[in-house]
């Protein structure tokens, strides 16, 4: 039973982090339709970014983390001014053609400028164990996992409280009546895709803390994103959080008690059988087909 209890705590502290990154993805795709795969680059960008900050330049973990969020929310209003709105209303292809290209860029880019080798972005807490009865977690896990926390929340907020978030939602609804009552339309999508690539670089830089960061990583987040958004039903908020900790349990399940080798198989596994049985996902009610 106690080994049950550590599996489910270690799934959960994944899950949070998986649910960061998601958030990005599906808020992304639920106001803009534009199914981006770049998003494990922007994970990967913000991850190299906090390395050098914490680690070459040796600024404070926190100056980094703001660091990296200014930066990479500039990065993602350039994105969409410059490029993603060039293909907006033109169907998702050329949406999902250009995604794909700034993915292969990206990538390509880091490996030019820092090669394959993995980074490890410097946290202000130690990896020393802390113990919970008989569950075992590390300090740095647990601050990463409310750190994380903090982020998601605030995001929450940002949508539900604040005018921005009000007019994404509007945006979201009905964008011909957002545009007839005065809501800049072209603001509200730049927002929407700089708040996404803030949440993914911001994921990146806390998991950098706990493993590590490297060029090639983008590939293998944008899957586990895809497959936490696909869980918890495209375009839904809650549902990219419960998407995140299903899979992030679900994976140290069967990492514990099969192998942990063929972890990554689980939430293709998943994928399927929300795709054959359920196709809208688990916690939405609109039938948005992922």
């Amino acid at each position: 039973m106690e080994l049950f209890t550590q599996f489910i705590v270690n799934g959960m502290v994944n899950g949070t982090f998986y649910a960061l990154s998601a958030l990005g993805l599906t808020m992304i795709f639920g106001l803009m339709r534009l199914v981006n795969f770049a998003h494990g680059e922007l994970y990967m960008v913000g991850g190299l970014l906090g390395w050098v900050f914490t680690e070459q330049l040796g600024l404070n973990f926190f100056l980094g983390l703001a660091l990296v969020v200014i930066i990479m929310a500039a990065v993602g209003w350039f994105l969409d001014r410059v490029l993603i709105e060039r293909v907006r209303d033109k169907g998702p292809e050329p949406g999902i053609l250009l995604t794909i290209g700034l993915s292969i860029f990206l990538a390509n880019t880091a490996l030019m400028l820092v090669g394959t080798a993995p980074q490890k972005v410097i946290s202000p807490v130690s990896s020393a164990p802390f113990f919970i009865g008989p569950i075992i977690i590390t300090k740095v896990r647990i601050f990463a996992v409310i750190v994380s926390i903090i982020a998601i929340f605030l995001t929450h907020l940002l949508i539900q409280k604040t005018k921005l978030g009000k007019a994404m939602r509007a945006t979201f609804q009905d964008e011909m009546a957002a545009s007839l009552v005065g809501i800049d339309t072209r603001v509200i999508y730049a927002s929407t895709f700089a708040l996404g690539t803030v949440l993914a670089s911001t994921s990146g830089m806390l998991l950098g803390s706990i493993y590590v960061v490297q060029a090639t990583i983008g590939g293998l987040i944008s899957l586990k994103a895809f497959v936490v958004v696909i869980l918890g039903g495209m375009g839904s908020f809650s549902g990219a959080v419960l998407g995140g900790l299903i899979l992030g349990v679900a994976e140290a399940l069967w990492g514990g008690y099969v192998q942990t080798g063929t972890v990554d198989m689980v939430g293709f596994a998943i994928v399927i059988l929300i795709l054959f049985f359920r196709p809208y996902g688990l916690f939405t009610t609109r039938a948005e087909r992922a």
